[in-house]
């Protein structure tokens, strides 16, 4: 995706856990973060606690999804997303997307990978990697600003 695209539909899953969310239930209200990772994924893992601070401390004002993507036939057991996802306190609605179609409408390749979308629904931050979760805050409260200064 390049920046100010609009944020795909969230279609073609194999299933949700932690409730499930549409395109039409986030655009619109205040931006949203997408962060995709896998259960065989050591820098997902890593990052959990990172997101999961910015589900906590921005909880009224983003929406948060996490999108599971197989990296491997391993990662396809159900059950053991289910633990994983307990285990590191993923809360937010998670897509599994064993079928990869909205990896494919994202073209992300890498996990982990955050998007931070506008409320309106425009791509405006892409990060890949452990590099940490600080420019993502960054970016976040830049764009927090901006809404706050629109109203």
């Amino acid at each position: 995706m390049k920046l100010r695209e609009p944020m795909p539909e969230l279609t073609g899953t194999t299933q949700w856990i932690n409730g499930q969310v549409s395109r039409e239930e986030l655009v619109g209200w205040k931006p949203t973060l997408i962060h995709f990772w896998s259960i065989s994924c050591h820098l997902c893992k890593k990052a959990m606690p990172q997101i999961n601070h910015l589900r906590e401390q921005y909880q009224d004002k983003i929406n948060i999804i996490a999108v599971h993507m197989p990296r491997s036939d391993k990662d396809l057991n159900i059950e053991e997303i289910k633990r994983i996802a307990k285990e590191h306190n993923i809360e937010q609605p998670i897509l599994v997307d064993h079928d990869r179609k909205l990896t494919e409408a994202f073209d992300n390749k890498y996990v982990p990978a955050y998007y931070l979308f506008d409320k309106d629904g425009k791509l405006r931050h892409y990060q890949a990697g452990g590099s940490g979760v600080q420019m993502l805050e960054k970016r976040l409260n830049r764009l927090l600003q901006e809404i706050e200064n629109t109203n």
